[in-house]
């Protein structure tokens, strides 16, 4: 007897693998979970595919060593090296983090899923079905769905702003508070003269409305109407990692070619290191003391 692996049934096997405490079975004919106990015709009920703890931990592994969001990604790592009451430490970290655990449900869901595709396609064998293609993973990366961009509105956002970047700029332990402070100095003078030119850019914030990042530029003078100069752009420490500057940069670019811009320049002082791979692999080139790209 078959049955027909729907969407449903996979989320419904899922919860099942996850359920250490209990076993179920597939009754082929209802298409449905049981449990194990109820067994009695090999034909009509099917045991699930194998998953262990240990399954589940190096699930959990893997998705720590891809996670690019470094708070919450230290603090899971703690949690896999502490050697007791692992899952559940686990999930009360990600409630910390609401973006970061809706990735790790997708995470899982897909990763689970490809453990499913295979048992199934095993049972399609013997059934002598075709088997079914791998299934294809969610996207990760629809950072619009954690959060929301809006267009940079001087009056509204600047003090937000300001308050946001002097705690980004005194978080570098490695660097002395004078040197600090006299890099934020000159990062402020070059902002507000950009403020007087007129700015445009892009404000991101998460559903909860915490300030997560921003993107700036500006002409600077009137006589280079075809170049904007980026004059801001961060990420909040605890939203770094999950697409927000790519998706900033991606949202200037356009606004750029809209406003009929040429040229969108990031000088090298106003550039974090971390964002440097980014801008390359957007397709700025390093050239004139900073990053060009040909808008």
């Amino acid at each position: 007897m078959t049955f027909a692996l729907t969407d449903e049934l996979i989320t419904s096997i899922i919860s099942a693998m996850e359920n250490q405490d209990e076993d179920f079975l597939i009754d082929a004919e209802s298409g449905l979970l049981v449990e194990a106990d109820q067994k009695a015709d090999e034909e009509k009920y099917y045991d699930l595919p194998d998953w262990t703890a240990a399954d589940g931990f190096a699930m959990r592994e893997s998705f720590v060593a891809k996670l690019h969001a470094p708070l919450a990604r230290d603090e899971l790592q703690q949690v896999l090296h502490s050697g007791r009451g692992v899952f559940k430490n686990f999930r009360n970290v990600l409630k910390n983090y609401p973006e970061v655990d809706k990735r790790w449900h997708i995470f899982k869901h897909n990763t689970m899923s490809v453990r499913i595709n295979e048992w199934y396609n095993v049972l399609c064998e013997i059934w002598g079905l075709e088997k079914l293609d791998h299934f294809s993973e969610s996207d990760e990366s629809l950072v619009h769905d954690d959060f929301s961009f809006y267009k940079y509105d001087s009056s509204a956002d600047l003090d937000e702003i300001l308050l946001n970047i002097s705690a980004c700029f005194n978080d570098d332990e490695d660097l002395p508070n004078d040197v600090q402070s006299v890099v934020y100095d000159l990062w402020l003078g070059r902002f507000k003269t950009a403020e007087l030119a007129g700015q445009t850019g892009f404000v991101c914030r998460s559903l909860s409305e915490d300030f997560a990042g921003c993107i700036t530029a500006s002409s600077f003078t009137n006589n280079q109407e075809k170049v904007m100069v980026i004059t801001l752009l961060f990420v909040t420490e605890q939203y770094r990692g999950l697409g927000i500057a790519a998706e900033l940069i991606a949202m200037l670019i356009n606004e750029c070619k809209n406003l009929g811009k040429k040229w969108i320049f990031m000088p090298e002082e106003n550039t974090p290191n971390v964002i440097e791979p980014l801008l390359i692999r957007t397709g700025f080139e390093k050239k004139l003391g900073g990053y060009l790209l040909a808008a």
